[in-house]
């Protein structure tokens, strides 16, 4: 990925080495944090199509709704950049001018704040930026305490992405998904969220859980999935109309997708799958859905919640 020429953004907050916070809570409760897992909607649709009509088709919520009846957010929980990074395990961790990781992730941030600034202005919206949090070990969040072992996540009570670099260690040896896009696609699926969470999507899939069966929690999980995934594609369609990308990386992106993918995931944890328990997508799914975007480069393409996936 051509970093060289972006800016970073400086909405990154440094709190590795810190000790945690906020305690107590437990880590992302019920309708809280969103993430990337180490891990048809008939509740959600209604009222996740008014907000992506009136977002997207920029019709009247009222409207939607009469049309709809007449007839969420998330819980799971460089002057020039080399092409791969320096390993964030082998980055300091106070934020200096070394801070390799720390690069990378500012200047993929600042990527995604250009991109979707220009999409919600082509809809006379203004975007709301995302701080993106980096800690090691464990953190205290507006949605409980967090650790490494679960994962990137996106936390719609503070608006917030949080990621431990050392994530970027464990995609590339334990899940076989090297390379830096694949890490750039982390943050954007993240970012996706965040864009879920603006448009009203994250906020009803939270509010309409709380009466839903397990089952049907999770098939609206996994459509809210889908959609983020889906948004990176669009994020790496625009990126690589600024010339961004070099060959391979959307293969690298694409490899992520298919390795966090929750029957790939559960076959190499356990050696089977449970279908009923997906949250995230398959790996099919996930990676079709990241490509859908990443072709269209529109947002209407990524309706997850209406039909089949």
């Amino acid at each position: 990925m051509r970093l060289g020429g972006q800016r970073e953004s400086s909405n990154v907050e440094d709190r590795r080495g810190d000790s945690g916070g906020l305690g107590g809570g437990g880590y992302r409760q019920a309708g809280m944090g969103r993430g990337i897992p180490l891990r048809g909607g008939s509740l959600v649709t209604i009222a996740v199509l008014i907000g992506i009509g009136y977002f997207v088709f920029g019709i009247n919520p009222l409207q939607m709704l009469a049309m709809l009846t007449g007839g969420d957010s998330y819980t799971q929980s460089d002057s020039t950049q080399p092409s791969s990074p320096t390993s964030p395990s082998q980055t300091s961790t106070n934020g200096g001018a070394s801070d390799a990781g720390k690069t990378f992730v500012a200047k993929v941030l600042g990527s995604t704040e250009d991109v979707w600034t220009d999409i919600f202005a082509a809809s006379n919206r203004s975007y709301k930026p995302t701080p993106l949090v980096l800690f090691s070990g464990r953190i205290g969040s507006a949605c409980g305490q967090a650790n490494a072992a679960s994962g990137p996540f996106y936390c719609p009570n503070d608006g917030k992405v949080y990621i431990d670099l050392a994530f970027y260690d464990e995609l590339k040896s334990r899940f076989g998904a090297p390379g830096d896009f694949a890490q750039a696609y982390v943050i954007a699926h993240e970012v996706g969220h965040h864009v879920q969470d603006l448009i009203g999507v994250l906020p009803e899939f939270n509010r309409q859980r709380q009466s839903a069966s397990r089952s049907e929690a999770n098939e609206m999980s996994v459509r809210v999935e889908l959609q983020a995934d889906c948004y990176a594609g669009i994020w790496a369609n625009k990126t690589d109309q600024k010339g961004m990308l070099e060959e391979g990386d959307i293969d690298e992106a694409l490899n992520a997708a298919t390795q966090i993918g929750d029957d790939t995931i559960q076959k190499r944890s356990q050696g089977y799958v449970v279908p009923d328990s997906f949250t995230h997508g398959t790996s099919a799914q996930r990676s079709a859905w990241f490509k859908r975007g990443y072709q269209s480069g529109d947002m209407k393409s990524c309706d997850t919640f209406s039909g089949n996936i």
